[in-house]
This record gives C-alpha cells, structure tokens and sequence, in this order.
C-alpha cells in the first residue's frame, strides 16, 4: 500500500500532441484540453505554474477549493493533492509543469526564495497586473521557443537559466505583497527548514514524533522546533501533524479503505487512537467526517 492516493508524472505528457517537454523534467502547453484532469484527487508529483487568461478554473489543492480568475497566477508544489473541480468553456491559460529533480539541480543555491515558497503554498493563487500578466506571457513564450529547439545540446541548461530568471522576477512580485521580514532570508535556518520539510514528506506516514526528525538531522528536539517556528511560523509537530491529516482526510474521502486500514496504512497503534488523533485536529470523528 504504497501508493493509495494516485500521482501524477511529467511523463504522463510525452504521448500528447501540443505540449512540449525535456526528459521526465519540464512540460510547457498552453491548451488545457491536451491534458486529462480528473475530478478525484491526486497527488502531482511536480511544480506547476499556471497563468489563467480567459474564463475561470476550480482547482482543490489539499481539499481546499480555489477559484482561479483571468489574469491570476497559480502556483502549486510537488507532493500536493490537486482536484479538478470544473473551468468555463472558454478557458484559457499557460502552463507549465517542473520535476522535483529539475527543481533542486535549478535552484538548489537560491537561499533566499524559500520564504518565497512558504509564501505560495499558503497563498497559492496570485491576483496579477497587466505588466506582470505581459512579463510571464514573454518568459512562457521564450521558454516554449527554447524547448523545441531539440538539436540545442543544452537545451536543458538554457530552460533552467530562463527559470532562474523568471523565479526571480516572481520572488519580486510577491514580495511587493507581503511584508518585507516575510520574505528577508536567514540562510542557514532556512535551509534547515527545507531538509526538515523534506524529511518530513518522506516518513510522516510511519513517523510523527519531533524527535525521530531532529535525530535525522543531528539536532536536539528543542533545536529543531525553534528553527522550524522562527521560520515557518508554525512549529515541528504542527507540520508532521498537518500532513497526516491531510492524507487522513484525502483517504476518507476518496478510497474504499475501512478506518482501521487507513489507521494502519499511517501506523497507528490501533482504530480507536487513529480515531481520537483525528477528531483532535478535525473535530469530527473520521467516520463523521467521512459523510460529510
């Protein structure tokens, strides 16, 4: 059971006819019919970018709906469960579609856009103006021009100059939004921040425990939860919690598994402490929840 909630892969995109791509690393389009969005969640094993033009979109990202309206941004990240809830008829938008691995080789020394990330996970759809609307129109433009040229043996390397670029670009348009101590780095916290979130995605189904991370990371508990609080604004156990329960709340509602398999699925002692864990944080029992 490794793998209940179904992903989804840049490969996915290699057989449609009008999008572009690089390896299993980045996929460019800018026709949303060229993809198959379906109405249950799935978790999308990439970064997308998503600038609608025309019409509107009803995306559920980690089952909260957004409705995303001409001329705004929508940024989501890898490892987040996206819905389909339904777009106009003439909607039209661009988009493109970053690998995790395409991620870290690209941004791996940008310190500094981390608050940038933190940003746009709490705030994922971004109201734009015409300027800024025209300024990524250029780099989607620039961007789709330099992938089809596949005779270019760095065509890769140019891809990730150009998004270097436009991440800068977009960590300016942010940070013209929200305040200015929101968005200064503090480098080394920042980066301990990044490898515990990382480490957190990777374990929180078996582990929920602050100390079993801080051990990964060579710190002491109390070390960790300060970083982790001074930084996210929230703490350790905040982050691990809020991630199981997401997957507890997307398995309720979008599997067949019983309660007790879903409380063994997240290695839980047994039904009735699963039970209590969850009611704790959502204020119904799971199988309340599960009619809702």
């Amino acid at each position: 059971m490794d793998n209940i909630i179904s992903e989804i892969n840049i490969d996915g995109s290699h057989k449609l006819k009008e999008v572009d791509y690089i390896d299993n690393d980045f996929v460019i389009f800018d026709d949303l019919s060229q993809i198959t969005l379906a109405n249950c969640p799935r978790r999308v094993n990439a970064m997308t970018f998503l600038v609608c033009l025309k019409g509107s979109l009803k995306v559920g990202i980690n089952l909260q709906e957004y409705t995303i309206t001409e001329n705004t941004l929508l940024l989501t990240f890898p490892d987040q469960i996206i819905q389909n809830l339904g777009h106009d008829e003439d909607f039209s938008g661009l988009f493109i579609a970053i690998s995790p691995l395409f991620i870290d080789r690209t941004f791996k020394s940008l310190k500094e856009l981390i608050p940038f990330m933190l940003h746009a996970k709490d705030s994922p759809a971004l109201k734009l103006n015409d300027k800024e609307i025209d300024a990524i129109k250029e780099y989607h433009s620039f961007l789709w021009r330099k992938v089809k040229m596949i005779n270019n043996i760095y065509r890769k390397e140019v891809t990730r100059g150009i998004l270097f670029a436009l991440f800068y670009d977009m960590y300016n348009i942010i940070g013209q939004r929200i305040p200015i101590e929101k968005v200064k780095p503090s480098s080394r916290k920042e980066e301990l921040f990044k490898k515990f979130i990382k480490t957190v995605s990777e374990h929180y189904k078996e582990e929920r425990s602050v100390s079993f991370y801080s051990d990964k990371l060579c710190l002491t508990s109390k070390h960790l939860s300060g970083v982790v609080k001074e930084v996210s604004g929230k703490t350790a156990g905040e982050w691990i919690d809020s991630l199981v329960i997401l997957e507890a709340r997307t398995l309720l509602k979008t599997t067949d598994m019983s309660i007790q398999e879903i409380a063994e699925y997240l290695h839980f002692a047994n039904q009735s402490f699963f039970g209590k864990y969850f009611k704790h944080y959502v204020g119904v029992s799971p199988r309340e929840y599960r009619r809702l």
